[in-house]
């Protein structure tokens, strides 16, 4: 019977670039940014590493989607080297392919990398003008923010929170990732935001303001993987292991029946029922330590503290309004900034979330470090809320 990657699999050393509006580098360039620190990190050479995963969801120069340009980048010749993409969780699907082929005794070191040119692309995040304009009308994909929006009327609706109180807890959750960001040295937005300047903000799509949207980013971020007792066979005294990582894809469901009520997102929660009953948490409001979640609009951070069963349904918003998940709350949430703030290039997110919870745990994190992590909790999501992706992976000591 199958029993999961729980302490299976040890993240040896980690790597992420600077995030931003990289016009000096290539995706090459920022991939070897990334790795190079890793490489350092692990203390080993790029000779020892077995297999890799590449992740970009909108590389425009790749050639015929393959890995060619990443193994090309990082000088890996002759190594497994995959190319992967799943939506806004590409970063943490490269990592869940490098932990099952170490988990599986398929290799000793394995490499997940994720990197994005995002700038490049000229990708805006609202429609863009080549899908014709019928679906600019009815695909609200091609609309994120329009997407997100939904999720909040459908949230309202169901608990009865009023527009001013939705505004001020999502504003809320917006001014923390301003402020968190300031310590973050690689991120992309490092500049506090006043309350008054978020909630008076111009307004995208109701009730998400320009600062409860993220922006457009360039950057890349990797891992390299192995076992405990290699780890520790090469030195490392405190060992980062991996406890869970699930992922769940929809069925279309939500789009295709009545079933669904459009306040939650239905992956995330059975992406995380199945990282809990992997990694052993029964109660993860007082076991988590800290959380990188997928805060591509501030609703969809409120909503995913739900999702994650850390706060009770409809009681995010009063938790976010209490600082629960300030940097000095129960659960810090996007203590580095987080996609709002440190950057979205898709095929990293996943794995820079997984970077900074890495730091947290191993007490690196300078004027941003919390005191005593003991478990970490990552989240992506994929798409739009009512069919896409979602990833849970949860990091910890061992």
């Amino acid at each position: 019977m199958a029993s999961g990657i729980k302490d299976k699999v040890a993240i040896l050393g980690m790597g992420c670039s600077r995030f931003g509006e990289r016009w000096d580098m290539s995706e090459g360039a920022l991939m070897a940014e990334a790795f190079d620190e890793a490489l350092a990190d692990a203390s080993i050479g790029r000779e020892s590493i077995e297999a890799a995963w590449f992740g970009s969801a909108m590389d425009p120069v790749n050639v015929g989607n393959s890995a060619i340009p990443a193994s090309t980048a990082l000088r890996l010749d002759g190594i497994a080297f995959s190319r992967m993409e799943n939506m806004c969780a590409t970063g943490t699907e490269t990592l869940r392919a490098a932990t099952y082929a170490v988990a599986s005794g398929a290799v000793d070191f394995a490499l997940a990398i994720g990197a994005e040119k995002l700038k490049d692309t000229g990708y805006g995040g609202l429609p863009p003008p080549f899908k014709g304009t019928f679906n600019d009308m009815w695909l609200p994909m091609n609309s994120a923010p329009a997407g997100f929006a939904q999720l909040a009327s459908g949230y309202r609706a169901k608990y009865g929170v009023s527009k001013d109180e939705l505004k001020r807890a999502i504003g809320h959750v917006s001014w923390k990732s301003h402020q968190n960001g300031v310590l973050s040295p690689k991120a992309h937005l490092r500049k506090a935001v006043s309350m008054e300047t978020i909630l008076n903000a111009p307004m995208i799509a109701e009730p998400l303001g320009l600062f409860d949207c993220c922006g457009v980013s360039d950057g890349a971020a990797c891992a390299i993987v192995t076992t405990p007792e290699i780890a520790r066979a090469l030195g490392k005294k405190d060992v980062v292991t991996i406890k869970a990582i699930q992922l769940s894809i929809s069925s279309g469901i939500e789009t295709t029946t009545n079933a669904w009520d459009g306040s939650y997102v239905r992956n995330t929660r059975a992406a995380a029922k199945r990282a809990y009953v992997e990694a052993g948490i029964t109660k993860p409001r007082e076991q988590v330590s800290l959380m990188e979640v997928h805060d591509c609009f501030s609703i969809t951070e409120l909503v995913t503290m739900e999702d994650l069963f850390v706060s009770r349904d409809g009681g995010a918003v009063r938790d976010v309004l209490d600082g629960f998940y300030d940097r000095d709350g129960g659960v810090p949430c996007q203590i580095d900034g987080g996609l709002k703030c440190f950057g979205h290039p898709i095929g990293a997110s996943g794995l820079r979330m997984a970077y900074e919870v890495y730091q947290q745990l191993l007490g690196r994190a300078g004027p941003r470090q919390l005191a005593s992590p003991s478990i970490g909790l990552t989240h992506n999501l994929g798409g739009v809320p009512f069919q896409g992706i979602a990833a849970v992976s949860i990091l910890g000591l061992s």
